[in-house]
This record gives C-alpha cells, structure tokens and sequence, in this order.
C-alpha cells in the first residue's frame, strides 16, 4: 500500500502510539480495535503494520516505553545524600511523573492482563527493576537504624501502591496543589517507614 501523501513515518509512528495509548487507557485494551486506533490517527488500518505486527505488541512496546523512561528519569533525578533525602526525593518524583503519564501509569497497571507471559515477564522485570532502587533505599535506612520496617519489599510495595493512588483522584486546579499532595504524602510514608 502507498504512503499517504504528505504523511511521513516519524511523524505517523509518534502518532499511532499516542492514538493507542488514549484509547487503551479510555475504553481498555480489549475494546480497542487497530481500525480504531487507525481512524484516530487518520490512516487505513492495513498502515498500522508498517509500525507493529500487532496489538499486544504495540500494547507491550507502549508499556516498556513507560517503564524505561521512568527508570531513566528516576536515575536521572535520583540525589545524593542519606536514606531520608532518597526517600522523599522518590516520593515526590513518583506522585509528579505520575501524573505527567496518567494514561500510561494506568495502563501499566490495568492492562498487564492482556499481555502473553513472554511480554508479561518483560514488564514484570522493568517494574521490579524501578521498584529495586525504592527498596534499596529502605534497606539503607533499615541499615543505619533511621528506618523501621519489617520487610522492605512489603514496605516498597505498600508505599509504591499508595503512590499510585493518586492518578486516581487527583485532579489539576482541584483543592490541593501537586506541591500540597507531595508533601502530604510524604509525611505519609515517613511516618509509615518511622523516620
């Protein structure tokens, strides 16, 4: 099939995969068809293989894409200086990259269902490996006695999961600001840690 004129395949590709994010995250993975992916974009369907062999795959490349960046930026932003500084600093990015990726945070976590335990073990591992630099600080704080967990892996997953709970009620312009929600989590989860 010939191109689109005037379309061209860096523009189109960022296109299709901001198209399928939206849609898989409004009405889920399940319900979304690579015709409607394709009439959101402007293209037929058939120009969607040009960009993935098919919708797991463009699910799962989606879903590692988020994953990556997140590691990436987390590495990027990470500070210095001791556990408790760590710690608020994780908060604080986790709740604000959070709520710049919305559709691609609940994506993450609601559609990982769809995914054949090939793409679903790829997911997994990117996940565990974000979660890893998290536990790694509450295992220095454990450490050095400034933390008092009884298992940091427990820890890491209670507090990842109440960090993500605010994609789910947050809204800009409401009664708390970004900044007001980071530091009452924080206060959270350093109570919850006994820092």
């Amino acid at each position: 099939m010939a191109r689109k004129p005037g379309s061209r395949s860096d523009i189109t590709g960022p296109r299709i995969r901001a198209a399928a994010r939206r849609l898989f995250a409004r009405h889920g993975f399940a319900a979304v068809s690579m015709r409607q992916i394709a009439a959101e974009v402007g293209v037929q369907a058939g120009a969607l293989y040009l960009y993935t062999p098919d919708k797991e795959t463009m699910l799962v490349d989606l879903l590692k894409d988020h994953m990556d960046e997140l590691i990436v930026a987390w590495d990027a932003a990470a500070p210095g200086g001791g556990p408790l500084e760590r710690l608020q600093a994780f908060v604080r990015f986790h709740i604000a990259f959070n709520l710049d990726h919305a559709d691609a945070v609940f994506l993450s976590y609601m559609e990982l269902r769809n995914l054949g335990p090939e793409n679903f073990a790829v997911i997994e591992g990117l996940r565990r490996d974000y979660e890893n630099r998290l536990e790694a600080i509450l295992t220095a704080g454990q450490g050095t006695g400034l933390f008092a967990v009884p298992d940091t892996k427990l820890a890491t997953m209670a507090i990842i999961a109440m960090l993500n709970g605010v994609n789910t009620w947050y809204r800009e312009g409401g009664r708390l600001s970004r900044a007001a929600v980071g530091d009452i989590y924080w206060d959270m989860v350093r109570k919850a840690v006994a820092a």
